[in-house]
């Protein structure tokens, strides 16, 4: 065999070498880049969610019930005034009330029940792209702000 062709073949099996070295380490980091995501995506759903419960309660004690609707929610948080001047202790700096009924994983509002015809007031909010709930619609007063990753 030519020095040459020996050459050529050391060079293209070089080349071979790291090629199949980059692709075997995308197919390792990528699965783990895309759980990473889905987990930092989860943490923003359960503090958004946490956000709305936060809310909820400060409406309930100042009506001495649940809203009806998460409109009616951001109606109150937007104009309270107490909640307007504490809202970056409250609900985290850069605080966006319109978009706090909003899941952050598909842009879906949450799922909002309540439960006011028992002798327990009680809520469920729920991600509407997982299980992930706040409350229960059940007049179970172990529930009552209760999340279900907690």
């Amino acid at each position: 065999m030519g020095q040459g062709i020996r050459l050529a073949l050391q060079a293209t099996l070089g080349i071979v070498i790291v090629v199949l070295a980059y692709f075997l380490y995308v197919s390792i980091t990528e699965p783990y880049q895309a759980i990473e995501r889905q987990k930092e995506m989860t943490k923003l759903t359960r503090e958004r969610m946490s956000k709305v419960r936060t809310g909820l309660i400060y409406y309930e004690r100042s009506t001495n019930r649940y809203p009806l609707t998460l409109d009616s929610l951001i109606q109150y948080v937007t104009s309270d005034s107490m909640l307007v001047a504490d809202a970056d202790s409250l609900f985290g700096a850069g605080f966006i009330a319109d978009s706090m009924v909003y899941s952050p994983r598909s842009g879906k509002p949450f799922e909002y029940g309540v439960n006011d015809t028992a002798k327990v007031r009680i809520y469920m909010l729920k991600d509407p792209d997982t299980k992930d709930q706040i409350g229960s619609i059940t007049s179970d007063i172990t529930m009552l702000n209760a999340a279900s990753w907690e």
